[in-house]
This record gives structure tokens, C-alpha cells and sequence, in this order.
């Protein structure tokens, strides 16, 4: 007998068909003799619809009361999910964050998780019941309701697994498990039976859809065991784990990501302290920088590039633009960012030429380009994405 956390995604539970079918995986869990808490999100396109919906009222809503309205669509999937399972004869319950006691900070939109209490979470699993957890929310100090941001859900089911210490988290999607890249585009993409956390971590913050970045972090901090697996399919998915048993292989994933602006600040001063008040500026106002580029000063000016997330192109040009009344800022919102991730970079030379010249034979120009122990991302036309990626990944896998 074990304790099991399972997370299910919006496709997942996008009708009621498929409820029945998540209901049926959570209960097999339970007949097998295991406790079982599953986190879900909010059904299909909810909350693109909810967000449609405030601009109608408002254009510009508070970040308080969006998080007050969004936060519903997981309730009413958590409801939905344990009629279901009542309706099959198990005994289960529905909780929200602040009754289970999921705490935040008060960065509406995109909180993070300060506490677990697991005081009600044992008190249900102790009465024998399945719990199902409204995911993607949390409450801050003024007892407002909060949203965890993009990939919200998978954050609460691992921070959930970790105050339990859970024997495992399973996160269940419309895939089957992590392939070295988009099998929508890359067509020998394969499916990894499993990657280190490290590496995943990396694809997950740069594209990779299958796992939100900050429900790694988490789970490599913790030690939580992780695996990614299909709602749809009964076979097994890709573990995310500390070590790989077998040799590592060269490259793991090849990962694209549309979400991205470049930005340039043209003529700034050629002196010492100015790369600092820029970027200190930006952090000021919570907006998180990736690829920089900085120019060879000239005639006592330089240049100064970098990206940022698309939705914070905005607020980082109105920033900029008081800041910087007397100098051109540029930016383009056509870019993507094109990545390969691998811990076997580490012992092995020669995978950034490879990468390059695997661009060079498809004529795709790189722009910028940015290193890490075990990944290398460019900067790249949008236009050319897809076939970027495919070429890299058929150069290495």
C-alpha cells in the first residue's frame, strides 16, 4: 500500500466522458490498496473562456479579482471529478487550497507555494477517502485567493506530494510521457523512459510543454519521484529522476519556444555600472531576463539585447522608455528560441558546431545565442522554428 498523488490535466477532464475515464484510473488506484489525492485543472479551454469573459466587463482587470474568477474553473473540476467517482461507490471529497491549507505569496497571477499544512489532507486519507485537490490556486495573507501561473497544477501536486512525502507523482496528460522533442514536429522524435531532473528542468524552461518548470524545481529539491504518463493510454511514462541507470546519451531534447520577445537598448553609455542599472530595473519590476547580448562599446556607446517572456514585452518597454527617454529601444516579437538539452554535453566537445551546422544545411540564421553546462539555446527567426528544430534534433538523435 502506498500513497499516490495524481495529477490531471484540462484535456484530461475536458467532458464528461473523459471524467468518467480519469475517475476510473484514480479509482483502480484505490482498489489496488493505495491512498490516492489527485489534483486537477480546469476543464479544456475554461480558462481561456473565463479570461474572454472578464474583458467583456473590463478590459483591464485587477490581477485580484482575475485570480478570484480563474481559480473557480479548478473548483468546478475537483466537484465534477468527485461526483464521478461517488457515482461509482467510492468514498471521496473535493478540497480547495485554502482548505486544505496551500499558503502563498501575494503575487497574484503567478504566486508561489510557501506551506503545505497536511493536517486535513491526513485527516480525509485516514477516513479512507480519495481527495481531489483544486490545483493552479493557493491563499495569501489576506486570505485572497491566488493563481500559481502557467503550469500551476502540476506545482500543487508535487507540493502536495512533497508535505505528504508521497511514494510517487504521477502527471497525467494528453501524452504519453517526454520525447526528445515536439512529435508534432520532429518526426523521430522518441519517447525517454527517463531523464534527470536537471534535464528536465531545462526543457521544461525552455518550451517543453509536458511539465511546468517550477514543479521540477520542487520536485528535484524535495526528492519527490516523478512521472509523466498518458490519461488515455494504460503503459508506462517517463520517470524525472536525480540519476539515469543507463550512459547518458549525448543530447536528451531538443526544445522550441514561441514565448519570447528580443529587446534592444541602442546607444547606451560605454561605462562601467550601466549593464547593472539596466537589469536591476527590469528585476525591480519582476521581469525575468534570458539571452543577453552586449555590444563592443564604439565612440563611448554600446548596445544591449536581450528576451523576455512575450507577456512581459509591455511593461518592459513602458519601463524602459521612462527610464531611457534619450536612447532607441527596438524590439521583435518574431523570434523563437531554439534549444538542445543533454547532461552528456558536459563530457563530450563539438556539440555546439554540430548544432550550428545543423542550422547552417537548413539556411536558418542565428541571432543569439546562450550556454550552459548541459544546454545551448539560440535565437532565432519564428519563421524558422519548426525546421530549426527538426534539423538539430535530426543531427543529434
Amino acid at each position: 500500500m502506498g500513497l499516490i498523488i495524481q495529477k490531471f490535466g484540462g484535456s484530461s477532464v475536458a467532458d464528461a466522458e473523459r471524467i468518467r475515464r480519469v475517475a476510473g484510473i484514480i479509482t483502480d488506484t484505490y482498489k489496488s490498496g493505495n491512498d490516492v489525492v489527485a489534483v486537477v485543472s480546469a476543464q479544456g479551454d475554461t480558462t481561456d473562456d473565463l479570461i474572454e469573459k472578464a474583458h467583456e466587463i473590463n478590459e483591464k482587470p485587477s490581477k485580484r479579482e482575475m485570480d478570484m474568477l480563474l481559480s473557480t474553473g479548478e473548483q468546478a473540476s475537483a466537484a465534477l471529478l468527485a461526483m464521478a467517482i461517488e457515482d461509482l461507490g467510492y468514498p471521496v471529497t473535493s478540497l480547495t487550497a485554502w482548505q486544505i491549507g496551500i499558503t502563498s505569496d501575494s503575487k497574484y497571477s503567478n504566486a508561489r507555494i510557501k506551506q503545505v499544512a497536511d493536517e486535513r489532507l491526513r485527516r480525509e486519507l485516514d477516513q479512507h477517502k480519495i481527495v481531489i485537490c483544486a490545483g493552479f490556486q493557493g491563499v495569501n495573507k489576506y486570505d485572497d485567493i491566488t493563481t500559481l501561473g502557467r503550469g500551476g497544477s502540476d506545482t500543487t501536486a508535487v507540493a502536495i506530494a512533497a508535505a505528504l512525502r508521497a511514494d510517487i507523482c504521477k502527471i497525467y496528460t494528453d501524452v504519453d510521457g517526454v520525447y526528445t522533442a515536439d512529435p508534432r514536429i520532429a518526426k523521430n522524435a522518441r519517447k525517454l523512459n527517463e531523464i534527470t531532473y536537471d534535464e528536465m528542468l531545462e526543457l521544461a524552461s525552455l518550451g517543453a510543454q509536458v511539465l511546468c518548470n517550477r514543479s521540477v524545481e520542487l520536485a528535484k529539491k524535495y526528492r519527490v519521484n516523478l512521472e509523466v504518463c498518458s490519461s488515455f493510454k494504460q503503459i508506462p511514462g517517463t520517470v524525472v529522476k536525480e540519476d539515469v541507470k543507463v550512459e547518458k546519451m549525448l543530447i536528451t531534447g531538443v526544445a522550441k519556444d514561441n514565448n519570447v520577445t528580443r529587446i534592444s537598448v541602442i546607444g547606451l553609455e560605454d561605462v562601467p555600472g550601466v549593464a547593472f542599472k539596466l537589469f536591476s530595473l527590469l528585476g525591480q519590476n519582476n521581469i525575468n531576463v534570458d539571452i543577453i547580448l552586449q555590444s563592443i562599446g564604439r565612440h563611448g556607446t554600446k548596445d544591449i539585447s536581450f528576451t523576455v517572456a512575450s507577456d512581459n514585452t509591455q511593461i518592459a518597454l513602458d519601463v524602459l522608455h521612462e527610464s531611457y527617454p534619450n536612447n532607441v529601444i527596438t524590439y521583435d516579437e518574431n523570434v523563437s528560441k531554439v534549444s538542445v538539452v543533454g547532461s552528456g554535453m558536459q563530457s563530450n566537445a563539438g556539440v555546439a558546431a554540430k548544432m550550428f551546422e545543423a542550422l547552417y544545411s537548413v539556411g536558418v540564421n542565428i541571432q543569439m545565442i546562450s550556454t550552459s553546462e548541459i544546454k545551448i539555446s539560440v535565437l532565432i527567426d519564428r519563421s524558422d522554428a519548426n525546421k530549426a528544430l527538426e534539423a538539430i534534433h535530426d543531427a543529434f538523435i
